[in-house]
């Protein structure tokens, strides 16, 4: 029989419920009787033992709240009863030797991917076409309309059909009422036109709200992080139109795309709309120049590398009350695995880190590591408390509707995705990665704002756990979703690429769940395997804004 109710470290008072649970029910564990004063819902928590009025909560082995008020023995916990609230961290790096986690098959492995000229390796070959400025983002989608098609991208359109009758119907006079009764079937997806430059992946136009109108950081950071996705392994170059007055100028662009790659040798075309003697012009010159462009990134060829070479970044969206038991542990052994084969992983979303700072502290690879890490973590929870905010805050309402209550309790979970290996690294937005092993990344814990930071440090794939189900992507990046409950699995298969839970029920374990992650990036990664997201067209990028976004 799978278990009802689980423990997560021996020193929690607090309990999951991993099935509901009826009012006045008793609930057996670890050779204690509990009696429920309510009903738990699946996913939610219940108190071990009584808690008086400021009385701090363990969960994960760490305080993750405080009592509000006096919570009984067997009762639900919640917003109303619970506070965020958590460990203080007076934490020293601790030298100690760490060993990944032992799987026969790691030894020798290789995936087919495109080598580059600085020595990084791709996971795909796109060429973007991407604005300095949002001025240009009409421009951007005007390239898109006059490219899309005829360059084969476009995928089949499984909706357009049932425009189609609809329209048919409204033409005919259909009614409101009728139009709302109609029923077209399921969508068939028609042929998609094949592609002119079969070797380029992709041909993601970026669309962005930044540029100018800001601050003059938000628009250097801008230009980092653009030239962190031309720089990527998994670009072979890129179109960027520029209006020419706007504070991301592209004298900056170039000094950054200098900063990462000194020897920067893709093509790139670069266009200022001020510079040129019409629109007309602009548009026209860049059609074919990126014609051109498109033509030499068609050269490029899949190989033999070693895994080494890979970059994961590890995500959460739409978390729920399973994450940190099953999808993000399966993550975070996949992580270790890759780690272990000498590759790199980034893991972000410090407001998601809330609480677990001393763990992380303790396995940074020297006091630096640990002072940066610290320190971007007290600078960004100053900025989030300069507009009103604070870490506490981060929690959505999916997140408290499914289990995730405080951010502490929160952040404890979320921290399962970076595994257990040394912290050789902590990267500020938008640095790249420059170091193997796992790296920390500061960015908000908004799943697009974070996946596109990491994309733009230099991650190859990402892995994506989530419990309520998001269709977040990315535009270069292959973005694996893992569900942390069966159920979701079932109820949206168009989102999820592996489900996390079996591990929840007892029918496999974290370890099991990670390697077949750890098989299905390196599957992925030869583009054997198509990622859900990919297959939806989802090319989410969402440059962050500092000190706005939690």
């Amino acid at each position: 029989m799978p278990p009802r109710v689980l423990r997560i470290h021996p020193s929690d008072d607090v309990i999951l419920a991993l099935q509901d649970l009826a009012p006045q029910e008793r609930v057996n564990l670890d050779g204690q009787a509990y009696d429920l004063v309510e009903a738990i819902p699946a996913k939610h928590k219940f108190a071990a033992r009584e808690f008086a009025p400021g009385q701090t909560l363990t969960m994960y082995g760490l305080t993750i709240g405080r009592a509000r008020e006096r919570i009984p023995r067997g009762a639900r916990l919640r917003i109303e009863n619970v506070v965020h609230e958590s460990d203080a961290c007076e934490a020293k790096p601790e030298s100690r030797a760490w060993t990944p986690p032992p799987y026969a098959k790691l030894k020798g492995r290789t995936f087919q991917g495109y080598r580059r000229a600085d020595g990084r390796v791709g996971t795909a070959n796109h060429w973007i076409v991407v604005p300095l400025v949002f001025c240009e983002n009409r421009n951007i989608l005007t390239l898109r309309d006059a490219l899309f098609d005829e360059l084969g991208y476009s995928p089949a359109a499984p909706y357009r059909e049932v425009a189609r009758q609809l329209a048919s119907k409204a033409r005919t006079g259909a009614s409101p009422e009728d139009l709302l009764a109609f029923d077209a079937g399921a969508p068939k997806a028609g042929d998609a036109r094949a592609r002119l430059f079969p070797h380029v992946d992709g041909v993601p136009f970026l669309t962005h709200g930044m540029g100018c109108g800001g601050t003059r950081e938000d628009a250097r950071t801008l230009c980092g992080l653009i030239a962190g996705y031309l720089t990527h392994p998994n670009v072979a170059g890129g179109t960027i139109l520029s209006l020419g007055c706007q504070n991301a100028q592209v004298a900056w662009l170039k000094e950054e795309l200098a900063a990462r790659d000194p020897y920067f040798e893709k093509p790139l075309v670069i266009l200022e709309q001020q510079q040129q003697p019409s629109e007309n012009e602009l548009m026209r010159r860049a059609l074919r120049e990126t014609f051109a462009g498109l033509a030499r990134a068609e050269r490029c060829r899949r190989e033999a590398v070693g895994i080494e070479h890979l970059v994961l970044g590890v995500e959460c969206g739409g978390s729920d009350g399973f994450s940190g038991i099953s999808a993000n542990p399966a993550i975070g052994h996949a992580s270790d695995l890759l780690v272990g084969a000498g590759g790199g992983v980034i893991l972000s979303e410090f407001p998601e880190l809330c609480g677990v700072e001393g763990d992380l502290v303790r396995r940074c690879a020297d006091d630096e590591v640990a002072a940066r890490f610290l320190d971007l973590m007290r600078a960004y929870a100053r900025r989030a408390a300069a507009v009103g905010s604070g870490f506490e805050a981060n929690p959505s309402p999916g997140n408290i509707k499914d289990g995730l209550i405080t951010d502490a309790m929160k952040s404890a979970g979320a921290a399962k995705k970076g595994g257990t290996s040394p912290v050789v690294d902590v990267l500020d937005y938008p640095a790249p990665l420059r170091r193997k092993g796992l790296n920390l990344q500061c960015t908000p814990g908004g799943d697009v704002e974070s996946v596109t930071a990491m994309v733009g440090a230099g991650a190859n794939v990402v892995a994506f756990s989530t419990g309520l189900g998001t269709p977040t992507g990315n535009a270069i990046a292959p973005v694996l979703k893992l569900s942390t409950n069966t159920i979701l699995a079932q109820r949206l298969p168009d989102l999820i690429d592996l489900d996390a839970g079996p591990i929840v029920t007892g029918a496999k374990s974290i370890s099991e769940v990670g390697e077949e992650l750890f098989e299905l990036v390196l599957r992925t990664a030869s583009g054997e395997y198509q990622t859900k997201a990919d297959r939806l067209g989802q090319a989410d990028f969402q440059p962050w804004k500092r000190g706005v976004s939690l």
